[in-house]
């Protein structure tokens, strides 16, 4: 795809996930309505949102899961509505950088995600991610429901359990989400060379190799 039709794309994505998350459908299979006539049914889909340090790097790992439909470069758990990147990574805004992931869970279940998650982060860093330091860059799991927000808390207390240092990653509840700017999403698509090397130098893959045994 172009860049043009990569940032037309995103916008159209962007301005769908402001809808409730209800409201957000697509194609699916046919099914008679109460006329007989053949209409398309909504396929399913459900948002996650995640912080795993530099978002750039938590894409590719969801984008390969088959249910997953998109995933969204962000901001969530501040104060100040509609930051920019500046404002965030400078710190004094509250929101750390993460992924809002759009699923099928008929495809791909919440717990899929959430087992991606961890083995994609150092959830015993609390000062940062890798070489990228600072609040913005910690991790953190923020659920949109009562449902997420056990099932994270159950997958943490199981993480928890492979480790001697204390798992330090949030739970955080209700937050708003804000996509980030166009230049950031699919960053690693757009400019694969200067993300390899940013994610080598950043010292990324070795963590976690160093943490999870495998390559991610």
């Amino acid at each position: 795809m172009s860049p043009e039709g990569a940032g037309w794309a995103w916008a159209v994505l962007v301005a769908a996930l402001a809808l409730p998350s209800a409201a957000i459908h697509g194609e699916g299979k046919m099914a008679p309505d109460a006329e007989g006539i053949p209409r398309a049914q909504p396929t399913p889909r459900d948002t996650a949102v995640f912080a795993g340090g530099c978002f750039w790097c938590m894409e590719p790992p969801f984008d390969k899961l088959d249910g997953v439909m998109a995933t969204i470069s962000g901001y969530a758990g501040g104060h100040v509505p509609n930051p920019s990147y500046e404002e965030v990574t400078g710190g004094g805004t509250g929101h750390r950088e993460v992924v809002q992931v759009v699923f099928d869970p008929s495809r791909v279940s919440y717990d899929e995600l959430l087992e991606v998650f961890w083995r994609n982060v150092d959830p015993l860093d609390a000062g940062g991610q890798f070489c990228d330091r600072g609040h913005s860059y910690t991790t953190a799991i923020f659920a949109w429901n009562q449902d997420q927000a056990q099932r994270a808390r159950a997958s943490k207390e199981r993480i928890q359990a492979r480790f001697r240092e204390t798992v330090v990653t949030p739970v955080v509840e209700g937050a708003q989400f804000y996509p980030a700017e166009e230049y950031h999403q699919d960053y690693y698509l757009k400019h694969p060379l200067r993300y390899r090397f940013y994610r080598w130098n950043c010292g990324r893959d070795a963590r976690l190799k160093e943490l999870w045994g495998s390559p991610t």
